[in-house]
């Protein structure tokens, strides 16, 4: 209850027939049995023929650490009623536990000298629990002042301010020393303090002290640490249609200033209430407050943190000897790869794709403090209608940590950082986006293609770095975003068109392109064979029929858990074997770009450059981490290749293909020609119809169609013509 309150006191009557010094002597007393109890805890609570907890205070206090954890679990273990008065009434316990480890730790470091004690400042309790968790919407007025455990992440972490747990004051004029201990609950303003001065004046002096004459000596005053941090929810919790919510955590002494945005965390504390500052004013009830949480004990769930997976995952014995009996079954990424979206009918290629990308590769930190990302990143490129929206949606359900947002609806802000003003204290502070909120996992972004530009190249830093760097309104700041990107996207023209270049149809920059491990080119042919099963298959899906053709296809929840594990306890390294394929691999795949743009005499709008020899490795990796394979092996390079032929590397060649019998290169030298007589028939400031160019050029000259319409369209594009009339008329603009 750190300062959050405005700087009044509230007052509720007892119980009915009770005195308030009564009621105050049974809560003292109570307390006092409380704290003895705690210290028996503490002293004596024994684990494997060991005092667990003395132990760890001693060798604490040696370090000078005044802090303990405990488990609650243990407390329970000790005295049922002990734990049940912890979880109830967690203000009158708390107090009295960190009161007992005092006492304790002036026990074990002083115990045959009580004056050196004083020393020893009051030591703080940190608690660890089990217990079940509460979502935001979960927390209502009977929750008020119990124990609760919320989980969310942190977007955003005040600076570390200083709270008073002990005022040295005196009076400015007769110089009267008065020591006070502010309520947690109160500001820490001038209001709070004495109005008149309390000294009792020598016999026969007239006391004329002024109103408010207290001043803090802060020199002989003793502060704590505090920190107030934003959690909000998950985006995984939220129901669809409602904004997430969020909620204010009080934090101090050893807890403050371990968070930053973007971290997920479990805070156990005491869910209380305060009045924001000015609500008075406007009228409102005093009555009305606004929840906050007390936090006692924070657990940061870390990516493949000990003892579990990713996000606070835990896997019994049994579970992860069934997760070992499923990699080693026959054809099990075959299995796997079905199980990606079964209810999408073909694609097999982009669904193994798709669950490498959900294993990812292994990440590397290399002795100069250098790091490689491990995390994949996939484009899909193509037709309306082929289901990559609903791939994406599919991969947002089944990774662990997922964040799905569309291009259109998603600025550069929103997807990195955003720089907030706090409305009270009007500092600027970061606010994580999409990319920080799905830190080690995957951000699903639909629509790339109608991302403004400025918005696209925010990033880039992202993709290949996995950090954003934040340099505005005084805040330089780098904040973690390692995740993989799954991206969907429409060509230029909406539809994939073959008679056009890959660079034409795909407008987006060799940066980025070249940031994509793998880019699939996914087209709507027409096939009646294939249309039929298709249709087939949608028919099946919409009665409700069953989709017996997969095998022993794996649920979405198994798959997620799965998926965990492997990211949690698996780092495949490549063997001296696959590491030579690679290599001579690579080789071989720039010498055939290389053949490729000679031939077409252009460059090629899909780089193949040492990032894709990494994203080769990383594919190679994930295959293996699928299986849970330690090394990998040759077949694991293989398939990795494969992959990686079948997609970017298809993407790539297909600027070979002939159009109307010519070759690329004889298609250029046809437009460079008909370039040149356009410009010398047409005059800067003339026009003339579509037709009468067909007219003159194809049938007078012999020139194809194909290659007048391609020149055209290049002249369009530098801005020397433009269109008019549904495309009839044609005029020259400029040089």
């Amino acid at each position: 209850m750190s300062g959050f309150d405005a700087n009044r006191i509230y007052a509720v009557s007892g119980i009915p027939g009770s005195s308030a010094s009564a009621a105050d002597g049974g809560d003292t007393s109570r307390s006092s049995a409380a704290a003895h109890n705690f210290y028996e805890f503490v002293m004596r609570f024994r684990q494997s023929n060991e005092f667990k907890y003395r132990d760890r205070l001693r060798a604490n206090l040696l370090l000078k650490n005044y802090v303990l954890s405990v488990s609650l679990k243990d407390v329970g273990i000790w005295n049922e009623d002990l734990l049940h008065a912890i979880q109830d009434r967690p203000t009158e316990m708390v107090p009295a536990f960190e009161t007992a480890i005092t006492r304790a730790a002036h026990q074990i470091l002083y115990p045959l000298d009580p004056k050196a004690s004083d020393t020893i400042p009051d030591c703080q309790i940190i608690l660890t629990s089990e217990a079940n968790l509460f979502q935001f919407r979960g927390l209502s007025a009977p929750t008020f002042s119990k124990l609760v455990r919320v989980p969310g992440i942190v977007i955003q972490a005040a600076v570390l301010s200083s709270r008073a747990t002990r005022l040295h004051l005196q009076c400015r004029s007769c110089r009267h020393v008065k020591i006070i201990h502010p309520s947690p609950s109160l500001g820490s303003s001038g209001q709070d303090l004495p109005r008149q001065c309390e000294s009792i004046p020598p016999e026969g002096q007239k006391k004329d002290c002024p109103l408010d004459p207290y001043q803090i000596i802060h020199d002989k005053s003793a502060f704590v640490d505090c920190q107030v941090i934003k959690l909000q929810e998950a985006p995984d919790m939220v129901p669809v249609g409602e904004l997430p919510r969020r909620m204010l955590l009080s934090v101090e002494r050893a807890l403050a200033g371990r968070l930053v945005p973007g971290t997920r965390v479990i805070a156990t504390g005491i869910y209380s209430a305060y009045t924001p500052s000015g609500r008075q004013k406007g009228g409102e009830a005093a009555a009305v407050r606004n929840p906050y949480l007390r936090v006692l004990g924070l657990e940061e769930l870390r990516a493949g943190a000990a003892g579990g997976g990713p996000f606070g995952m835990r896997f019994s014995p049994q579970e992860e000897e069934e997760f070992g009996r499923m990699s080693r079954q026959r054809n099990f990424y075959e299995t796997f790869a079905a199980s990606v979206a079964p209810s999408i009918f073909g694609n097999e290629d982009i669904k193994k794709a798709v669950s490498c990308l959900l294993f990812g590769g292994s990440k590397k930190i290399l002795p100069d403090g250098m790091r490689l990302r491990g995390d994949i990143n996939v484009l899909l490129l193509g037709d309306p209608g082929t289901a990559k929206s609903q791939l994406l949606k599919f991969v947002e359900k089944v990774a662990p940590v997922a964040v799905y947002t569309s291009g259109k609806g998603s600025s550069a802000a929103g997807l990195t950082a955003s720089v907030q003003r706090d409305p009270t204290t009007r500092e600027f502070y970061l606010e994580g986006g999409a990319m920080v909120l799905a830190d080690s996992g995957v951000v699903c972004i639909d629509e790339f293609d109608k991302m403004r530009d400025e918005d696209r190249v925010a990033i880039h830093e992202a993709m290949e770095q996995q950090t954003i760097s934040i340099a505005k309104a005084g805040i330089t700041t780098v904040l973690n975003s390692r995740t993989s990107v799954l991206a969907a996207a429409n060509p230029v023209f909406g539809r994939y068109d073959d008679m056009r270049t890959p660079g034409e149809n795909i407008d987006f920059q060799t940066t980025i392109l070249s940031r994509f491990d793998m880019i699939f080119i996914v087209r709507d042919e027409h096939d009646e064979q294939r249309d039929r099963t298709i249709a087939k298959h949608v028919m099946n899906i919409h009665m409700g029929r069953t989709n017996n053709e997969i095998e022993g296809e794996i649920d979405v929840d198994t798959m997620k858990r799965y998926i965990a594990h492997a990211k949690a306890k698996c780092a495949p390294r490549l063997t001296p074997e696959a590491a030579e394929m690679l290599s001579s691999h690579f080789v071989s795949l720039r010498k055939q770009v290389q053949q490729v743009e000679r031939d077409t005499n252009e460059r090629s709008s899909i780089p193949i450059t040492i990032r894709q020899l990494e994203a080769i490795i990383r594919i190679s990796e994930s295959l293996a981490k699928m299986t849970l394979s330690p090394v990998v092996g040759e077949h694991h390079v293989d398939e990795a290749i494969r992959l990686f032929k079948f997609s970017t590397m298809s993407a790539v060649e297909a600027s070979t293909s002939s159009l109307d019998g010519l070759s690329r290169g004889e298609m250029t030298d046809e437009i460079n020609r008909i370039e040149k007589e356009i410009r010398r028939r047409l005059p800067v400031g003339w026009s003339t119809s579509y037709q009468s160019l067909v007219k003159e050029f194809c049938q007078g000259q012999g020139y194809s169609e194909r290659a007048l319409e391609r020149c055209l369209w290049v002249l369009e594009k530098r801005e020397v013509v433009r269109f008019s009339g549904q495309k009839k008329i044609v005029h020259r603009m400029g040089v």
